[in-house]
């Protein structure tokens, strides 16, 4: 036993495999995962990242080999104090639901968090995102550990299609996900939202009229960023109040949506830091 507590971890191998059947279905079934509101994230950061930011546990699964780090026997400890339902599973049995290459040991059901878009402010963080389509989930959770590391708010989705609770999202964003705001909306709540905060919308397109180096992003901003291979949507660009292109020096015209992304966040992070520092008011202008 990992301690002892008065709340021993569940070592009825019939209640693991029942534990283990539903993180099956939480890994490969988003529907399943939409109707139970939950998830599961594996690794010692993810756990630790979700709570410290207040996320509900739903259960812990370990393994006691393979809980090699300190804090993670810690935090296994107090979720089995606080009454999580904790199950305790041999190394072979954790890494038929791991999909890390060195299982950490240590893994959680989560339930998802989301927020209403009337009740987010358009002016915390850096800055917003909006998506409404992502072929790639690594790309999403690459998008919010960019999005953690310069202090965005997090991410409003325009579409049901964006699910920032798929594995490869979690397991990209190393425990970014759990410090950002996720809102789900559609167009017409999204307009109405920007008109009403009177919020200027920013896009990134090849054929955008402002360079990015030269714009001056406007507070509050919120950065419109399109699907891998078709960019904007008609929806998404008649919502943006400027689009902005990256310039490139070499003969590729566009770059993967998480480095495209990344660029662009850093540079409002950037402008925004140096006119802070100046001392300068934080509106935006037209170029």
């Amino acid at each position: 036993m990992l301690d002892d507590s008065n709340t021993p971890a569940v070592h009825d191998p019939a209640v693991s495999d029942a534990v283990l059947d539903e993180i099956h279905r939480l890994q490969s079934d988003r529907p399943h995962r939409d109707r139970s509101r939950t998830f599961f994230a594996e690794g010692v950061r993810n756990i630790v990242a979700a709570v410290e930011n207040g996320w509900h546990i739903n259960a812990v699964l370990h393994s006691e080999p393979l809980l090699k780090v300190p804090i993670a026997r810690r935090l296994v400890r107090e979720q089995r104090r606080l009454g999580t339902p904790t199950f305790l599973v041999s190394p072979e049995a954790f890494r038929r639901v791991s999909r890390t290459e060195h299982a950490s040991g240590v893994g959680a059901i989560i339930t998802q968090r989301w927020s209403s878009l009337h009740g987010v402010s358009p002016r915390a963080g850096l800055c917003w995102i909006v998506v409404d389509a992502i072929r790639s989930a690594g790309n999403l959770g690459s998008l919010v550990r960019t999005s953690e590391a310069f202090g965005g708010a997090g991410f409003i989705l325009a579409s049901p299609h964006v699910d920032p609770f798929d594995p490869a999202v979690v397991r990209a964003s190393m425990g970014s996900l759990f410090r950002q705001t996720f809102v789900r909306t559609n167009d017409v709540g999204l307009r109405n939202w920007l008109r009403r905060h009177r919020c200027q919308a920013v896009g990134a397109s090849p054929d955008g009229v402002f360079a990015l180096e030269r714009f001056h992003f406007p507070r509050p901003t919120v950065v419109f960023l399109g699907e891998e291979r078709r960019g904007l949507s008609p929806v998404q660009r008649d919502l943006c109040h400027y689009l902005v292109r990256i310039p490139m020096a070499g003969e590729s015209d566009s770059l993967n949506l998480a480095v495209a992304g990344s660029v662009l966040l850093y540079e409002v992070y950037r402008a925004r830091l140096a006119r802070t520092r100046a001392g300068q008011p934080m509106d935006g202008k037209r170029h």
